[in-house]
C-alpha cells in the first residue's frame, strides 16, 4: 500500500534582510514575515504599498527531515509552489518550477538518505521572471501595468480595481513524500453519465509504474463493484446503476452524492493505492440553439431548464493559506442564504480547491470554473504552451469528478479585450492566447471531461465573425453600467446570460474602522483612498449618486447612501433580467466577495460582513419574485417563478400618494407555471400618477410585495423620518422595533457601528405609515439602545431632507 508523509514542519524562511524566520507550511512569505512580527498588516491603511518590496525579493524556504530508506518508489510531491522555484535535497536539484497552478512531482530515491535529509525551495521573484519573458517574447496589451499575463500566478495578486498589489511567493499547497511500489493512480477521471433512467459511471485511470506485471482496478459505487486486470498503463472500467437518484441543483431537487472507489492491487492482491470521491449522476448541457432574437444560452439540468442566479467568486483572501474549509462553508451560507444556486470561479484567480467544490457538490451550488486568464493578451509560445497544457489537464481531471461543476469557460474578457481594447495595432501579429481558447483548451476538455460544456470566453457571442460581447448571443458583460452610465440603463438591455455586471460602495463601517486609522473617516481621507482601487471610482459613486438620491451631508451619509445606491443598482437589473425569461436565462452579479477590505462590487466585504447589497440579493434573487418594471414608458407587473411548483397568487396593486392614501387599486390574481414569468399589464388608473414626485405603486400578494415611485428620490419631498422605536433582548438576539408614522423609505440598521460582531437581518426596508418592522440583531448583547434607534446607526432616506 502507498503511504503519504506530509513535510510541513520546522520549515523556515530566508531573504533579503531576514534570515531563518519560522515558516508555515502551506503558506505564503507575506503571512509568515506577518506572523514574526516584521511587517504590519498588509490590509491596514497604505501598507500594501509599503511592502512592495517582497515581490521583488528572492526567498528560500528549507527544512530538515528524517527518513529510512527502502526498496520502494520514493517521490516529493510539490502540490502547489509559488510560482518560480528550484526544489533541492540534500544539495541535488531536483527540478524547476514556473506555474504555481499544477502539481509536481520528483522521484527521490537517488537523493533521498537515510537519517537527516535537507530540502530547499528557493523562489526567484515574480517578477524578475514574468519580467524577463516579457523582454524575451515582447510586451502585451494588459489591463494593468504589471506582468501578470507573463507567468502563471494567480493574475489579482499584482493587484486589481478591487485588490492590493501583494505578490506572493512560498509553497502554497502541501508538500511531502510518497512512497508506492509497483504502480500507482496517476490519474482518475470518472465520467457520470444518465441515459434513459439508468446512470454510467465510466472511469478512467492512467497508471504510472514502477515495475512490469499484471494489476487490477476495481470500481465501486452504489453497491456495485467491477473490476479489470491490465498489464498496460491504462484502464477503463464501466459501473452501471440502474435508476440512480440524481443530483439537482440547488432548489430543484436534493444533491444526491455517491461514494466512489477506486482500488489498485497486484497480482497477489495486495492494495497498491486507493482513490475515493463523492460523485452525483446528472446531466448538464447548455443550449445554444439560434432563434429569431439570436441564441440562447440556457443551462438545463436533468433536462430542466435552470435561471442562474449567480455570483462572481474571486479568491477570498490575497493569502491562500487563510482561506479555510470553514471560511469557505460561512461564505457559501452567505451565498445559499442570498437564494444564489451559482458560483462562477473567475479567471484572474485560481483554480479552487477541493474544499470549495466539495462544499459546493453538498449544497447544490452549481459552478462555473474559468481557466486561469483575465483582461490581458497572453502569449502563446514556450514556455507558456507547455505549461498551459500540463496546467489545464491536470486542473480539468482533477475537477472532473464534482457534480457541481457544470462549465469550463476559457478566459475573462480576453476575446472582448482583443476586439475592444484597442489591442490589435500593440500587439502587431503576436500571439495574445486565441490558440488556447479555441484549440488547446477545447481539445483538452473534449479528451478529459468530455461531458463538460466548454464556451471559449466570457463574455462570447459564439462565433468569431459576431462581436464577442453581443448581448443576443451567448453570454455578455455589462460595464458602461459603473464606468460611464446610469444603472437604470440595465434595462435597455435584452441579454440572453449575463456573466457579469456589477457596481460599487464601500464596505461595512466596522470593516472600515479595524482596517483604517484615518481621523476622521471621509470618502477621500487618505486611507479610503488607498482602499479605492477603480479608476475615478469616488466620480462614479458621486455620479450615481447625484442621479437618484439626496446630496450626502458627511461621510455618514455618504456611506448610508452610497451602500443603499449598490443595493439598488443591482436589483434593478437583476429583476429586469429575470422578467425577460426565457429570452434572459442567467445573471451573474459582479461579485460576491472580497479578498481584503476595499471599496469594491462585493455584497459581503473582505472581512465577511453582509453589505445591504446582500439583503437586496436575497429578496432579487428570491425563487419567486414580484417585480414592477417598465415596458414602453407604463409600468406592469411580472410574476417570476423559478421553482418547479405552479405559483397562485392573489392580490391588489394600488397607487398611493406618500400619505398613505389609496388614488386607485386594483385586484391581480394569476397562475404562474413553474420555470415561467407572467406579465400583467396595469391599467391606467393604477399606471399613471397625477402627481409623479408624490405618488408611489405598491403590488401585494401575501408576503410578496414590489414597489414601483414615479420619480427619483432627490425629488421627492419625502415626509419627516417621525416613528417609534423600542429596543428588547430576547434570549441571544437584540430586537429593533420600528413603527413608521410616515412613509419611510429604506430603513435600515448598522449596528456594527456598535459592536462589530453585530448583525441584523434584514436591511432596506420600505414602510407604509402605520406598519411595523423588527431588526433581529445578533453576534452582540446589551448594546445602546439609544444609539441603535438613531443616526447613523438607525437611518431612512426621509432623514436626508
Amino acid at each position: 500500500m502507498s503511504s503519504y508523509r506530509p513535510l510541513h514542519e520546522g520549515w523556515t524562511v530566508s531573504g533579503g534582510d531576514v534570515s531563518g524566520v519560522a515558516a508555515a507550511v502551506p503558506g505564503c512569505v507575506h503571512t509568515d514575515l506577518l506572523a514574526a512580527g516584521l511587517i504590519d498588516d498588509p490590509y491596514t491603511d497604505d501598507n500594501e504599498k509599503k511592502l512592495a518590496w517582497i515581490g521583488r525579493t528572492d526567498w528560500e524556504y528549507a527544512t530538515t527531515f528524517r527518513h529510512v530508506r527502502g526498496a520502494d518508489r520514493v517521490d516529493l510531491v510539490c502540490d502547489g509552489l509559488d510560482t518560480v522555484a528550484t526544489v533541492i535535497l540534500n544539495g541535488v536539484e531536483l527540478g524547476r518550477t514556473a506555474n504555481m497552478h499544477r502539481g509536481y512531482r520528483f522521484d527521490v530515491r537517488d537523493a533521498v538518505r537515510d537519517g537527516d535529509n535537507e530540502l530547499r525551495v528557493r523562489f526567484q521573484s515574480a517578477y524578475t521572471y514574468a519580467e524577463a519573458q516579457r523582454d524575451r517574447l515582447g510586451d502585451r496589451p494588459n489591463a494593468y501595468p504589471e506582468p501578470f499575463n507573463f507567468i502563471r500566478k494567480t493574475a489579482c495578486n499584482f493587484g486589481w480595481d478591487w485588490g492590493p498589489t501583494l505578490v506572493t511567493a512560498g509553497i502554497w499547497q502541501p508538500i511531502g513524500l510518497h512512497t508506492w511500489a509497483t504502480a500507482r493512480l496517476a490519474e482518475v477521471r470518472p465520467q457520470l453519465t444518465v441515459d434513459d433512467g439508468t446512470g454510467t459511471a465510466e472511469v478512467r485511470v492512467r497508471l504510472e509504474r514502477d515495475a512490469p506485471g499484471p494489476v487490477t482496478v476495481a470500481v465501486s459505487i452504489a453497491g456495485r463493484r467491477v473490476e479489470t486486470t491490465t498489464e498496460g498503463d491504462e484502464a477503463v472500467v464501466t459501473v452501471t446503476v440502474g435508476d440512480p437518484e440524481l443530483w439537482w441543483p440547488l432548489g430543484y431537487g436534493d444533491p444526491r452524492r455517491y461514494a466512489l472507489d477506486v482500488t489498485l492491487t497486484d497480482a497477489a492482491g495486495r492494495r497498491l493505492d486507493v482513490w475515493t470521491r463523492r460523485v452525483g449522476f446528472r446531466t448538464v448541457r447548455v443550449d445554444t440553439t439560434p432563434d429569431a432574437e439570436g441564441s440562447a444560452f440556457t443551462v438545463i439540468v436533468n433536462d430542466v431548464p435552470v435561471f442562474v442566479r449567480g455570483v462572481n467568486w474571486i479568491p477570498d483572501d490575497v493569502f491562500a493559506n487563510r482561506v479555510t474549509r470553514d471560511r469557505l462553508a460561512a461564505r457559501f451560507r452567505q451565498a445559499v442564504d442570498a437564494n444564489v444556486n451559482y458560483l462562477r470561479v473567475w479567471g484572474g484567480g485560481r483554480y479552487e480547491s477541493e474544499d470549495f467544490y466539495d462544499l459546493a457538490d453538498s449544497l447544490g451550488l452549481m459552478v462555473g470554473q474559468d481557466f486561469l486568464f483575465a483582461c490581458a493578451a497572453y502569449p502563446e509560445e514556450e514556455p507558456f504552451a507547455s505549461e498551459l497544457a500540463a496546467e489545464a489537464r491536470e486542473n480539468v481531471v482533477r475537477l472532473s469528478s464534482h457534480p457541481s461543476l457544470v462549465m469550463w469557460t476559457g478566459n475573462n474578457e480576453n476575446i472582448w479585450g482583443h476586439e475592444d481594447w484597442d489591442w490589435k495595432q500593440d500587439l502587431d501579429g503576436r500571439t495574445w492566447g486565441a490558440g488556447f481558447y479555441f484549440d488547446l483548451l477545447p481539445r483538452i476538455v473534449a479528451e478529459a471531461d468530455p461531458s463538460r460544456f466548454y464556451w471559449p470566453g466570457s463574455p462570447w457571442s459564439g462565433r468569431e465573425d459576431r462581436h464577442p460581447n453581443d448581448p443576443a448571443y451567448g453570454t455578455t458583460h455589462i460595464w458602461d453600467v459603473w464606468n460611464t452610465d446610469d444603472y437604470l440603463k440595465y434595462r435597455e438591455y435584452r441579454p440572453r446570460f449575463v456573466a457579469e455586471f456589477g457596481y460599487q460602495a464601500p464596505p461595512a463601517y466596522a470593516t472600515l474602522r479595524r482596517a483604517l486609522s484615518d481621523d476622521p473617516l471621509a470618502h477621500d481621507s487618505p486611507g479610503m483612498q488607498a482602499h479605492q482601487k477603480a479608476a475615478d471610482g469616488d466620480a462614479k459613486l458621486r455620479r450615481g449618486l447625484d442621479a437618484h438620491l439626496p446630496a450626502p451631508r458627511d461621510f455618514d451619509d455618504w456611506h448610508y447612501l452610497t451602500q443603499l445606491n449598490q443595493a439598488r443598482a443591482l436589483s434593478l437589473g437583476i429583476e429586469h433580467f429575470r422578467a425577460l425569461r426565457p429570452h434572459c436565462m442567467g445573471a451573474i452579479m459582479w461579485q460576491l466577495n472580497d479578498c481584503w477590505p476595499v471599496t469594491s462590487w462585493a455584497a459581503v466585504d473582505g472581512d465577511g460582513r453582509k453589505k445591504p447589497l446582500w439583503y437586496a440579493l436575497r429578496h432579487s434573487y428570491a425563487p419567486r419574485l414580484l417585480t414592477v418594471q417598465p415596458r414602453d414608458g407604463v409600468p406592469v407587473l411580472v410574476a417570476v417563478n423559478d421553482s418547479g411548483q405552479p405559483w397562485t397568487l392573489s392580490g391588489t396593486v394600488s397607487r398611493r400618494t406618500l400619505a398613505g392614501v389609496v388614488e386607485a387599486q386594483v385586484p391581480i390574481g394569476v397562475t404562474v407555471a413553474p420555470g415561467s414569468a407572467t406579465t400583467l399589464p396595469l391599467p391606467a388608473e393604477v399606471a399613471t400618477a397625477g402627481d409623479p414626485a408624490g405618488e408611489f405603486l405598491i403590488a401585494e400578494a401575501g408576503d410578496d410585495r414590489a414597489w414601483w415611485f414615479f420619480a427619483e428620490d432627490r425629488d421627492i419631498a419625502w415626509p419627516p423620518p417621525t416613528f417609534n422605536a423600542t429596543v428588547t433582548e430576547a434570549a441571544d438576539e437584540t430586537h429593533v422595533t420600528v413603527t413608521a408614522h410616515h412613509l419611510l423609505r429604506d430603513v435600515t440598521l448598522h449596528p456594527d457601528r456598535l459592536h462589530p460582531a453585530a448583525e441584523a437581518d434584514r436591511s432596506g426596508v420600505t414602510l407604509l405609515p402605520g406598519e411595523s418592522v423588527t431588526f433581529r440583531v445578533r453576534g452582540a448583547q446589551n448594546l445602546d439602545a439609544a444609539a441603535l434607534t438613531a443616526r447613523p446607526v438607525l437611518r431612512c432616506v426621509n432623514d436626508l431632507h
